[in-house]
This record gives C-alpha cells, structure tokens and sequence, in this order.
C-alpha cells in the first residue's frame, strides 16, 4: 500500500472481489459520465448532517473515518488506515487536544513497486463548532464519487484515495496545519516519491459555479493537466496561483507534485452555518467530472 503503515487492519478486500478489483484490463474506460452525484450529497448530508463538527483526534472525527472506511470498502477497494500523532492548539475559534488522528487510504489492488500512480486527497475533519459541509465534506463527497465511478473501470495510471485526516489550523504557521498529508508524505518510500505523476487535493468544492484549480505557483504543469481536464468537459473554471492552504502543499513542499481544487470564498466559512444546504450539488458534480477527466 503506498504510504500506510498497518495499525491491527484487516485486508477488507478478499477472495473473488480482490481479484475482479485487481484485474482492471478487461473493464472499459472510465468516463466523466460515470459520475454520480448523489453519491457525494449523500456523503455531504452524513458528515455534516449527522456526525456534525469533527475536529482531527475527537471520537466524532473517528466516527467520520470509520463511515469513509465502509464506504470504500463496500465500492470494493482496499482500504487502510494511517494512525499519527497530532498536537494540541488552537483552532479557529477554540482549543483543540493532543492526540492521535488517522488518515484513511484506499486503492484497487493495481499498484505495482516503481510503476507511476495518481493520488487524489481530501480532508475529513473540521475545526470545532463547524459542521463543515463545504470544509470539507465537499471534498470528501467528491473523493466517494470518483471511487464509485472508477471502482470497475480502467484509468490511466492507478489511482490512490486519501481522506486526511487533522488538516485545519492548530497555530499560525505552515507547520501547525496539514498534519494528515504531512504524515502520509513523510512515510512515502524513495520509488513511491519518483513515480507519483501528481496529487490533486479537493477542499471545499462545492460552492460557487466554476470549479477554482490552485498551485502555488504560476506555470504548475500538474495545474495545467487540470486546466485541459476542465477544457475537455466543458467544466467553467478559474486558475489561481500562490495557493498553499491544502493538503496539496504538503507534497509540492516536499518536492512533489500537488494541485487544489476549490476555495471558493463564501459566508459561512469556518462556523456553525456550514451546513447542508450552503453545498451546490452541481457544482460537486463540476468537480467530479474534472477529476474523472484528468485520471481516465
């Protein structure tokens, strides 16, 4: 598995599924028509509906977790866990604890030492109070669509999904956020570093109507990958540049490389007004079919 160390996991995935998983040359191509959007207002509705704020090292964060584990798991992909250390501070607008957090990481049984592969993130926790539908049950939502829509189709690399875990702020520095994805590209082996082809990072993706694709800097060939992915499904969107604040920073940090997708600015950002109904299902869809694009 790239990136994860096992914590007591059993292989979810086993017998004829694992096999039908790992034989992916027969399926067809997948296509942007493959998305499903209920799937990820259903995933928006959960989060934010029913397991509500879910700060990174809180019972209701692992709640979340073990929801995204079922769900892969019953879409037939492997799935593991990451479990890391993260430090107390100060969130938004409250203290948060110390403690454990856990990344989520599910693939289909096709990856191969050395061969390249395509990683796709989104963040599952919020900071407290936040019900966080937008930030980031979007983004998650999204991450669920494209399991299903690739589950038994072909892409063009192998594709690896990550929901991270303690992303949101506990300081005012680089290094007081992103602790999931840090904690998953620290563990990444020398081969899995030369063949990632590219991490996109889906962060608040569904408000606004044309779909935001950040890097930090101008001339990112990853951003411009998404750009044509965009272009190919008629998808409006807007580019945007100087844009660390995501899961994706802390690959390109590291010398990896790393886009965003989202951040379009809205109301209720960070507060106890992130709630269902501020998420565009259209625009979720928007997203999904960008992502489906750029991995087919």
């Amino acid at each position: 598995m790239v990136g994860a160390s096992r914590v007591g996991r059993r292989e979810l995935v086993g017998g004829a599924v694992a096999a039908t998983v790992g034989t992916l040359a027969g399926c067809r191509r997948v296509r942007p028509g493959d998305v499903e959007s209920s799937t990820a207002m259903a995933a928006v509705r959960h989060l934010a509906g029913v397991v509500g704020p879910r700060p990174g090292t809180t019972p209701a964060y692992f709640r979340a977790a073990e929801w995204v584990d079922a769900q892969l798991d019953r879409l037939g992909w492997q799935v593991e866990r990451q479990r890391f250390a993260v430090p107390g501070g100060f969130s938004w607008v409250a203290p948060v604890d110390a403690g454990d957090s856990v990344n989520v990481i599910a693939h289909r049984g096709d990856l191969r030492p050395g061969a390249p592969w395509l990683a796709i993130g989104a963040h599952l926790d919020t900071v407290p109070r936040s019900p966080g539908a937008e930030d980031n049950a979007s983004g998650i939502g999204v991450l669920l669509t494209v399991a299903r829509a690739v589950t038994w189709r072909r892409t063009r690399l192998p594709v690896v999904l990550i929901a991270f875990g303690a992303e949101e702020p506990r300081g005012p520095t680089d290094d007081d956020h992103h602790y999931g994805s840090r904690a998953y590209v620290d563990r990444l082996t020398a081969g899995q570093r030369r063949s990632l082809r590219g991490m996109v990072s889906m962060d608040r993706v569904g408000v606004g109507d044309a779909v935001v694709i950040g890097s930090p800097e101008d001339g990112d060939p990853l951003r411009d990958q998404l750009v044509a992915a965009a272009e190919r499904v008629g998808a409006p969107y807007v580019v945007e540049s100087g844009q660390r604040s995501s899961d994706h920073w802390s690959f390109v940090r590291d010398g990896l490389p790393g886009v965003r997708l989202g951040s379009t600015p809205y109301a209720a950002y960070h507060d106890d007004s992130d709630v269902v109904s501020v998420v565009n299902r259209d625009q979720l869809e928007r997203t999904a079919r960008v992502v489906i694009s750029w991995v087919r």
